[in-house]
């Protein structure tokens, strides 16, 4: 495939998450096409996504897999904050790291870029990039629902727990957004992952 024949990068994010948080939080990934992932290392250790564990936990249990699915990374402050609280600058070394945030210092690492100002236009234009990878979000409901208009994909992620109480997956105006399930992977643990795609016209 050449330069020319690149597409362009999707954007995936997290959207459902029945577990009690771990460090860092879910994920999302962006590229010339949208997607919502979310992450866990545990389920997926270095198999289909490998990019979606956290460098120090890819480096604990000696994954050293090539990115298969994305090459960007988005997050949002909270869930960045999560990193910063386990004295961690770089959750996602082994990819490029976007964090939106208007009152984390843009110093903060010089290998992270800090992005204050308007969270969709910085994803148009990634989107608008060459890559055969994709982009993908780590961020809360606030992250997720700025950003709704920009995804292609989800990715819902179930256990079998139950936790209680919770966040909504998208914070914001109610706005149907329709989307197709393409494709549902179930794990040993009793986990499963599904996928969903944006629908034509939505």
């Amino acid at each position: 495939m050449t330069q020319g024949d690149t597409p362009a990068p999707r954007f995936v994010c997290p959207t459902m998450r029945l577990r009690p948080p771990r460090s860092p939080t879910p994920s999302t990934y962006v590229r010339g096409r949208g997607s919502l992932l979310g992450n866990d290392a545990f389920d997926d250790e270095g198999g289909e996504f490998p990019e979606l564990t956290p460098t120090h936990i890819r480096e604990h249990f000696g994954i050293q897999a090539p990115n298969k699915h994305f090459d960007t990374m988005l997050q949002g402050r909270g869930s960045y904050q999560v990193a910063l609280d386990a004295g961690l600058t770089r959750p996602y070394a082994h990819m490029r790291e976007y964090v939106f945030s208007s009152t984390l210092p843009h110093d903060v690492d010089p290998h992270v870029s800090v992005v204050a100002g308007d969270p969709v236009a910085t994803v148009r234009e990634l989107k608008q990039e060459k890559s055969a990878l994709d982009i993908c979000l780590v961020g809360g409901p606030t992250i997720a629902g700025a950003l709704l208009p920009e995804i292609d994909t989800l990715l819902l992620k179930r256990y079998p727990v139950v936790a209680g109480a919770g966040k909504p997956v998208f914070q914001g105006a109610f706005t149907p957004t329709a989307f197709e399930r393409t494709q549902s992977v179930a794990f040993d643990s009793g986990a499963d992952y599904t996928f969903f795609t944006r629908a034509d016209g939505s």
